[in-house]
């Protein structure tokens, strides 16, 4: 009987904490993207009079990783290239190695997309002027 006992609360304790972690993650996650948008908030003015944001090296971008790790007045870079005026020396990439934000740049180059994934939400979508909520 006690070693039942035992059982059901550490599965109870296991089950609290492993949603502890999704919600920290989570929590994470929505304040990279607000770092980030501030980055590009700070790109787009620095650009004036074109006001443009910063293309992807590929079009669309994973950031955090390869070429879009750090944010300066030439555009995404890697570390080895963050120099002039940086904007965000680090750009931060999900916590989780299976999931990832995606940036993309408009058309007019005046607006962008940056996908992301809430584990307790789906998939988010922020722009200059929405979190994705």
């Amino acid at each position: 009987m006690v070693i039942a006992i035992i059982a059901l609360l550490s599965t109870l304790s296991v089950v609290a904490l492993n949603s502890a972690r999704v919600k920290a993650r989570d929590a994470r996650r929505v304040s990279d993207i607000k770092q980030i948008r501030t980055a590009l908030d700070m790109y787009f003015d620095n650009t004036a009079p074109n006001n443009a944001y910063p293309a992807g090296p590929t079009g669309t971008s994973t950031l955090g990783v390869t070429n879009s790790v750090c944010l300066t007045a030439s555009g995404w870079t890697t570390t080895a290239g963050c120099s002039g005026t940086v904007f965000m020396q680090k750009v931060p990439g999900d916590p989780l190695d299976s999931l990832s934000y995606v940036y993309a740049v408009g058309t007019s180059s005046a607006t962008y997309t940056i996908t992301y994934n809430l584990e307790n939400g789906g998939q988010k979508v922020a722009t200059p002027v929405t979190m994705g909520e």
